[in-house]
């Protein structure tokens, strides 16, 4: 990794550069979890739980946008607007007193040394998203792409052709198999009456107030997908095969049988990869 993505490294671990000094980035997206939170919802340093469940972060750095209204345009918008947020600092300015104290300045100067003043809130979030652009996942799915036909066995190329046949190839496109465009959650039918949520989102509407992008979500990405429930914007369901079935009900206003959702479930787990080596403090290895 370059000095940029060790200093987001030791960054994005570091406990102490929270309110409560026990809240890391890390602290929603565990490598036990690919990534993501096994939690419907994660604490933040004030105690507080997440409105929405916590994506994968493994990957996430080739996406336009993040989070779930795709409010965030970059990592590094991203981590910097997490100061104030699950790191719970009041400001900004408590987030960089925090770097002081924790004498972060060499590190700084080894990553940036061009600059006349490093250590920078802007400099803080480049260095957070440099260390994410590492944390990508290969897996068979990309050797099959590649031309590796024996990638995939039988299922997973069955599955992959209804995943196409059915019609999930529509939002789910591209070399992360989603999370390039935004959509409406529930295109044919109400999305809480399958999903049975206890509470109805109104998705991407409650930051525009445009009635358009009422029950509007980023379509997630499928990288590990098998390894990440619970699915959805409030982890309301825990199966693979069921958040399958409910997808096709009303994203398409279709009802798979068994045979084609078992299929479809196999090629998604040809999207799992290996957890980085590096998704782990320094010196560390990754805690499964």
């Amino acid at each position: 990794m370059t000095r940029e993505a060790e200093l987001g490294r030791a960054l994005f671990w570091d406990e102490r550069l929270s309110l409560d000094g026990k809240t890391s980035c890390g602290s929603c997206h565990f490598a036990r979890d690919w990534g993501a939170d096994r939690r419907r919802f994660s604490p933040d340093a004030k105690g507080a739980l997440t409105s929405r469940h916590s994506p994968t972060v493994f990957n996430s750095m080739g996406q336009p946008a993040l989070r779930w209204l795709a409010d965030r345009k970059t990592g590094a918008d991203q981590a910097e607007s997490s100061i104030t947020g699950s790191m719970g600092f009041g400001s900004k300015d408590a987030g960089m007193q925090k770097l002081r104290e924790l004498n972060y300045l060499s590190a700084f100067r080894a990553a940036y040394p061009q600059e006349a003043e490093p250590m920078s809130i802007a400099n803080y979030a480049r260095a957070i998203a440099a260390y994410q652009a590492t944390l990508t996942t290969p897996a068979a799915f990309d050797r099959f792409l590649g031309g590796n036909d024996a990638a995939l066995s039988a299922a997973q190329k069955t599955g992959l052709r209804a995943f196409i046949a059915t019609g999930c190839a529509g939002c789910h496109s591209g070399k992360l198999l989603g999370g390039t465009m935004n959509q409406r959650f529930g295109l044919v039918k109400d999305y809480w009456l399958e999903t049975g949520s206890s509470k109805v989102d109104v998705g991407r509407f409650a930051a525009t107030k445009k009635e358009e992008d009422k029950y509007v979500f980023r379509v997630p990405m499928l990288r590990n997908v098998a390894k990440t429930p619970p699915y959805f914007h409030d982890g309301s369901v825990e199966q693979l095969d069921r958040a399958v079935r409910i997808m096709a009900s009303v994203q398409l206003g279709k009802t798979l049988d068994d045979p084609t959702v078992r299929s479809i479930v196999s090629f998604l787990e040809s999207l799992t990869g290996e957890v980085p080596a590096n998704y782990a403090p320094p010196g560390r290895r990754p805690e499964m």
